[in-house]
């Protein structure tokens, strides 16, 4: 059976995937349940001011989806991010710390802005192609650290850690990102070979900047004054 271009794609970068999505020491200390709380808490606040700008770069998927199908599961998988995955977010803050009103008015850090306008700049200025490539990693990666870390005796043990793990194991979650994958394999059939370069470039991108994001939180990454 022919190589899926995603899985092209993955395996084209499968050392800085791992690096970001299986090795990087924020993961690793997840899965040993040995985690820091405060580093915890830094990519908490991270996480939900990037999924604010990730529900826009969501929203103009929506507007270039060819088709009502695509259009869909865009909307879906924007219900899922602003109504369920933001609304955890905010639970759960609560819970470890975190009062809604910390959230709402604390500032992006460095790899969350960066990464977030990169985002952006690609949805308002690219294809649908180039936009599905550049969400996966995001949508793909922590499918993937959530099947990893459901399976770590230590990582469930610690309650803070085997809640957040619920948050991307859940059918719902599984089943956008298994839409999502087959969504960009299906753009890359009818893509041309320089449309699918530009996608294999936001795919590397997106992975880039996974590893910045949680680089950032386990170096609780501030800005310079």
């Amino acid at each position: 059976m022919p190589e899926k271009f995603t899985d092209y794609m993955k395996n084209s970068h499968i050392e800085l995937w791992n690096k970001s999505h299986v090795n990087h020491p924020f993961i690793i200390s997840m899965r040993e349940g040995n985690l820091d709380i405060e580093k915890f808490k830094y990519f908490m606040i991270q996480d939900y001011l990037f999924l604010i700008d990730y529900c826009k770069v969501i929203s103009l998927a929506v507007t270039k989806a060819t088709n009502l199908n695509s259009m869909n599961h865009f909307s879906s998988l924007l219900n899922e991010t602003l109504n369920s995955e933001m609304q955890l977010h905010r639970d759960f803050c609560l819970e470890i710390g975190i009062p809604n009103k910390d959230l709402e008015s604390a500032s992006a850090m460095p790899a969350t802005l960066s990464y977030t306008n990169y985002l952006l700049s690609t949805a308002y200025n690219n294809t649908i192609e180039e936009i599905a490539a550049s969400l996966l990693p995001c949508q793909w990666g922590y499918d993937e650290i959530g099947r990893n870390l459901e399976n770590s005796t230590n990582a469930k043990n610690v309650l803070f850690i085997n809640k957040w793990i619920s948050g991307y194991t859940n059918s719902e979650y599984r089943d956008l990102t298994k839409w999502l994958i087959s969504y960009v394999n299906e753009l890359s059939d009818n893509a041309s070979n320089s449309t699918k370069k530009k996608m294999m470039d936001k795919f590397l991108h997106s992975i880039r900047y996974e590893y910045l994001f949680w680089d950032s939180a386990w170096n609780l990454e501030g800005w310079f004054d």
